[in-house]
């Protein structure tokens, strides 16, 4: 079917558009961040990474002020699309919409079957007791991939050979993250939230993540009914770039056969 969705934002896209949805997320830096994720996906679904509203140099309008506000426009063009049993994929920033939309669904009857599974890699969104998440905007270039990747000279990209339009995607970028999701980056009542998800959820951490540590997935893991926690070794905050192998390894059973069967396909 024609999927609106993609028409009215800019995507990367890849499999049969008449296969299952995967519906990927990405975190603060952008679809280019999770554009493996669409790759390795759209080998067997239909995976669809949309830029969120106010990234990489697009108009946030102005309704779009809270992750709360993305999950909710995100779920009315699955439902006005006709979607069905789609698989949300969502990295840092996009796992907390992924919850969010899972929450917000599960309270809506409108939405009764559109969401068939979660896949969360390294989310931001809960406040854990004792495990705070990175100060990301107080970090410099070098700080955020010593914070976020496991071998930080993979991570690192020096400022002075970015590109000036670079350098304004990336300040636009940072601007709108935390005009959207806040400095803190998590919302205290999420984790209390959770308990009203009913699809199959994966979450999927990288051990060495200090963005967002692995004490946070395992506390989604424990707040989603039946959820399943898998930890990357050698990975940080973006277990599908630093790790993919060992990434898909956990997520590709999952969809293989738990998400299926539970979600009654």
């Amino acid at each position: 079917m024609t999927n609106t969705l993609l028409d009215d934002r800019p995507a990367l896209r890849s499999g049969d558009p008449a296969a299952r949805t995967a519906l990927v997320l990405h975190g603060g830096g952008g679809p280019a961040t999770v554009a493996p994720i669409v790759e390795h996906l759209g080998s067997t679904m239909h995976a669809v990474a949309p830029t969120h509203p106010g990234w990489d140099g697009t108009p946030r309008p102005d309704g779009i002020g809270s992750v709360a506000d993305l999950a909710a426009a995100y779920l009315d063009a699955l439902v006005r699309d006709g979607e069905r049993d789609v698989v949300l994929v969502g990295s840092s920033i996009g796992g907390w919409i992924a919850l969010e939309m899972a929450v917000q669904a599960a309270a809506d009857d409108r939405t009764s079957g559109v969401l068939g599974a979660v896949v969360l890699i390294d989310s931001v969104g809960v406040v854990v007791p004792g495990e705070p998440i990175a100060d990301f905007f107080a970090l410099d270039a070098r700080g955020l991939a010593e914070a976020a990747w496991h071998d930080p000279e993979r991570g690192y990209r020096d400022p002075a050979a970015m590109t000036d339009e670079q350098r304004a995607v990336q300040r636009s970028n940072g601007a709108t993250m935390a005009a959207v999701a806040g400095a803190g980056m998590s919302d205290p009542a999420l984790l209390g939230r959770l308990g009203s998800i009913s699809v199959p959820t994966l979450v999927v951490w990288g051990a060495s993540d200090r963005i967002v540590t692995p004490a946070h997935g395992r506390a989604v893991a424990a707040a989603v009914p039946g959820a399943v926690f898998a930890e990357v070794p050698e990975a940080g905050h973006l277990p599908h770039l630093e790790a993919p192998a060992a990434t898909w390894a956990a997520i590709d059973p999952f969809l293989a056969t738990g998400a299926e069967v539970r979600s009654g396909r």
